[in-house]
């Protein structure tokens, strides 16, 4: 890949600080995986078939090559297929009378260099924000200034993307963002918001609080929707939606329409399946498609080695028949509720 180098690259066709970054609207993101075919090529009938679900289930943006993706194994080419692939289903199939949708290419490095370059392929791609990760291969050398510098300067690239912090210490070497550091980054124009896979509901309440308006505070996992709604979250970024967007999407609904009693209901069940999901990784996410989406998702359930599928009749992929049955009918109710099969 092309590096941004004022010696390779023409001159910026923009200044980033003069355009406003597209505006992250409250609602559920869904981190979609990555899919392969048999061949083990990227799915792209798969990745626009499963896109189009998400929309019509009425999420309010997605993500590509996150942890949830697989974004590790990809190669550049692949990940600007796919990027394409979202951007094309998402003219075609959103109702973008109300409103773009954001599509979130995770745009993770180790350098500025890196990461300015793959935020300018996932720009080019179509894509409309950056998630990052903080470094984390150096962490016993990096301060929080380094750390914020990382971020500052990427941010203020003419080749980047607006940015979306994304903060999960065990894919970052331990690398955990405190509420300052994140406050200070988001006093940036274009730092747009922050994914808080970390759990950390405190560091929630303390950002959604005190961070500029418009800045985006979203919990990174579905078992603390309706707890980081109650504290100010704007939104979640779960894999766990994409199984069950529309159970995701409920829970605020509910707490919004002070129905506080059914909406800890839902989120227990919701809480109930998120475990197994996190316990499983993208790995289990995938291999719980077939079983919400039908047998003709079973290419889908397949990983990129050294991972593999769950075989059926294992303990862990019993785990996931169990244990997500209770979110598999509410998320079937919900479906026909609104119209959808």
């Amino acid at each position: 890949m092309e590096s941004p180098t004022n010696s390779s690259l023409p001159s910026s066709p923009f200044d980033p600080m003069d355009q406003e970054p597209i505006p992250l609207p409250r609602g559920v993101y869904v981190p979609m995986p990555a899919f392969f075919t048999p061949e083990d090529e990227i799915d792209i009938p798969a990745t626009q078939r499963h896109t189009a679900r998400l929309l019509a289930a009425g999420v309010t943006g997605l993500v590509v090559h996150g942890s949830n993706g697989e974004a590790v194994h990809l190669s550049p080419r692949e990940r600007r297929a796919i990027i394409e692939a979202v951007v094309d289903t998402v003219r075609h199939d959103a109702d973008l009378a109300l409103g773009p949708v954001p599509i979130i290419a995770g745009c993770s490095a180790q350098s500025v260099r890196e990461t300015i370059a793959l935020c300018r392929e996932a720009r080019e791609a179509g894509a409309t924000h950056a998630l990052i990760l903080p470094p984390g291969y150096y962490r016993g050398l990096m301060t929080s200034d380094d750390i914020i510098r990382y971020y500052e300067t990427i941010a203020s690239s003419p080749y980047a993307l607006p940015v979306v912090i994304y903060n999960f210490p065990p894919a970052a070497n331990g690398v955990d963002l405190d509420s300052d550091v994140l406050l200070r980054l988001a006093a940036h124009p274009r730092i747009v918001g922050v994914k808080l896979t970390c759990g950390n509901t405190g560091k929630l309440a303390r950002l959604a609080a005190s961070a500029p308006p418009g800045f985006f505070v979203a919990g990174g996992s579905a078992d603390f929707i309706l707890q980081g709604h109650v504290v100010g979250a704007h939104g979640t970024i779960s894999g766990l939606a994409n199984l069950a967007p529309r159970a995701c999407a409920r829970i605020p609904e509910l707490f919004d329409q002070g129905r506080l009693a059914e909406a800890r209901e839902l989120q227990r069940e919701v809480a109930r399946a998120d475990w197994i999901a996190i316990k499983t990784g993208f790995v289990g996410v995938k291999a719980a498609m077939p079983l919400f989406y039908g047998p003709a998702e079973a290419s889908c359930a397949v990983p990129r080695l050294p991972f593999t599928r769950l075989e059926e009749d294992g303990k862990a992929f019993g785990e996931i028949r169990t244990g997500m049955a209770g979110l598999l009918e509410v998320e079937r109710k919900l479906a026909l509720e609104a119209g959808g099969k």
